[in-house]
């Protein structure tokens, strides 16, 4: 069961085992384990993040390719349940018909990129997403009558979902079973079965290509693999799960805007989670993920707890003001590069196959 699960590729480190399912019954366990709209948030965004830094890595870590396009992927699946929910009212017709249209522009897109883009250099193919990304994100900001502008839109979800909903009268071990909650495992188990679906085809014949492809391209166009069908293949799939993964946060905040889901500073962040996570391992996005955005989230709250604990030391305290939380991130990720260079996963699989060798 938890072979086919997997699709034969177990952690292979005892450590990242344990992480992962800490980190999987945390996530699962959330609502109830960490009581609170914060924290609630946080896991939400932890998991929003794992399957777009997933799929982000199918791109990376297990073709080769570099692309700075994946948040528009993000946005357009955002966008199309924002603009539909808007459109058509709260219903699951809009959400479905707004999921189902932001796919097919975003394979549409993707296939067209890929198709025109691939043949280039990696870093002529990189240029030109950016141009792209930065286009569509100029134009989302321009189209205020369907995108509404910079100020974005604001939606309802079906009552099931909506935060005023209650399935039950009473509490379920203190907490209100509402239209939030209902949201949260919505986001939860959607996201755990992409993700397995994405552990399936990196792992399929087809995901032993790719990984072919980024080894040696030229090597595998010479066994026969047309690389740049494998690629644009590649390329539209990694589209099409990150544009589930911006439906997925339009349904959790219902809300959308440029900043949400199309700034530049989230394609930034992805590219450091797979790097911290691990290039080219699944199981890095959900390791590198939860990290990152813990963090993200509550770094600023310790680094004010230890100037507090630190005034009689002015020179330390303002070391660790909360105002120099991005200074001290950006320390961990440069500590977390030199001491992980294949990031945690790679790094602790290293070391579990060091302990087992004679």
């Amino acid at each position: 069961m938890i072979r086919s699960l997997l699709s034969a590729d177990y952690p292979r480190s005892r450590l990242v085992a344990a992480i992962l399912l800490a980190i999987v019954l945390a996530l699962a366990l959330a609502p109830f384990l960490f009581p609170g709209a914060r924290s609630l948030a946080v896991a939400a965004k932890i998991l929003v993040f794992v399957l777009l830094v997933a799929s982000y890595d199918l791109l990376l870590g297990y073709t080769g390719i570099v692309s700075f396009a994946h948040t528009m992927f993000f946005g357009i699946g955002a966008y199309g349940v924002a603009i539909a929910s808007t459109r058509m009212g709260p219903g699951w017709d809009a959400v479905a018909l707004g999921v189902a249209a932001a796919l097919v522009l975003s394979a549409l897109l993707a296939l067209v990129i890929g198709l025109f883009s691939l043949r280039v250099k990696a870093i002529f193919f990189a240029m030109i997403t950016l141009a792209v990304a930065a286009a569509f994100q100029t134009l989302a900001s321009q189209l205020s009558e369907f995108t509404g502008g910079e100020d974005g839109l604001t939606f309802k979800l079906p009552e099931l979902l909506q935060p005023s909903f209650e399935l039950f009268e009473d509490t379920v071990f203190g907490v209100s079973i509402d239209g939030r909650l209902l949201s949260y495992y919505l986001l939860f188990f959607a996201v755990l079965v992409l993700f397995l679906v994405l552990l399936r085809i990196v792992n399929s014949p087809f995901g032993r290509v790719l990984q072919a492809i980024r080894e040696n391209d030229f090597r595998a166009e010479a066994l026969g693999y047309r690389t740049v069908v494998f690629r644009t293949l590649s390329t539209v799939l990694a589209a099409m799960f990150a544009t589930a993964a911006g439906a997925l946060l339009a349904i959790w905040l219902r809300y959308n805007g440029p900043d949400t889901t199309l700034s530049f500073e989230i394609m930034l962040d992805t590219l450091l989670i797979v790097v911290i996570g691990g290039m080219g391992t699944m199981y890095g996005a959900v390791i590198g993920s939860a990290l990152f955005v813990f963090a993200q989230s509550y770094l600023q709250d310790l680094m004010g707890w230890i100037s507090a604990g630190l005034e009689g030391v002015p020179l330390v305290a303002a070391l660790f003001s909360p105002d120099r939380w991005l200074l001290w991130l950006g320390v961990l990720f440069v500590l977390s590069v030199y001491y992980f260079p294949a990031g945690v996963v790679g790094r602790l699989r290293a070391r579990a196959l060091a302990g087992r060798r004679p």
